[in-house]
């Protein structure tokens, strides 16, 4: 089964948001995704997760949201435009995040995908160790599939220790597995705004990790491309990560 997955910090509403909004809208639709991983999604109307849906209306995604503890219109989203879903589960991490994750068929195989953003500041890299090796304990006590993906906005450049807690359960970064190594920088994309995050240095944060009977022909970032004439607008502050997996 030939599938392509993507992960995609979208940047909420913030950061020009008017002025990016249909950049985002048409980088989206060219990431082409079967099943993408959204982060900072806003939720109250006009939701964010309908509009991008609304930039492929002949994929029909289908959105299983998962919202923030602390702030219930702001989350995480996966949109599926192909496959059988069986299950949505979310779990809940610390300081207010959660992962989410669907298990679907499609061709005869089973594939769990999952979904998160984990804990923003650069100091503090022993939270996300904690969150990701809640994650990757919850996928090991799920029921067997032939691959499980799980993407997201890890905050974790390749040097910190939850980079290490992936690799060491099992899982490999599709990028890394396609390219021989991973993006120099998914955040920042060099958006330019008042509400910019300036929390932390250029680096790659955003992830596919995948294991199982899984082959990745390609990975590549996407939404990288600013207006002509036009580098500090960005469709978001992090480039998208989409790869071309086989599940055999």
């Amino acid at each position: 089964m030939q599938i392509r997955v993507a992960t995609f910090n979208i940047r909420n509403t913030t950061d020009r948001y008017g002025e990016r909004q249909p950049l985002l809208g048409a980088a989206f639709a060219e990431l082409e995704a079967d099943v993408i991983g959204l982060q900072e999604v806003i939720f109250s109307e006009p939701r964010q997760d309908d509009f991008l849906a609304g930039q492929l209306p002949e994929r029909h995604y289908r959105s299983l949201i998962a919202r923030h503890e602390r702030h219930p219109d702001f989350g995480n989203a996966i949109l599926v435009a192909r496959g059988d879903i069986q299950v949505h589960e979310e779990l809940r991490l610390s300081t207010g995040r959660s992962a989410q994750r669907v298990l679907l068929v499609s061709e005869g195989r089973t594939v769990w995908f999952a979904n998160t953003h984990l804990h923003h500041k650069p100091g503090e890299p022993e939270v996300r160790v904690e969150q990701a090796t809640a994650i990757v304990n919850w996928m090991a006590e799920a029921p067997a599939a032939d691959a499980v993906f799980i993407v997201g906005d890890f905050n974790t450049p390749p040097t910190e220790p939850a980079y290490t807690v992936m690799r060491a359960a099992g899982y490999r970064s599709a990028s890394f597995e396609a390219n021989g190594s991973e993006p120099p920088v998914t955040w920042p994309s060099g958006i330019q705004a008042p509400t910019m995050d300036t929390d932390g240095d250029p680096n790659c944060l955003d992830y596919i990790w995948y294991s199982g009977r899984v082959r990745i022909s390609s990975a590549r970032i996407g939404a990288n491309v600013h207006p002509p004439g036009d580098p500090t607008i960005y469709p978001s502050d992090h480039f998208a990560i989409v790869a071309e997996a086989e599940v055999y």
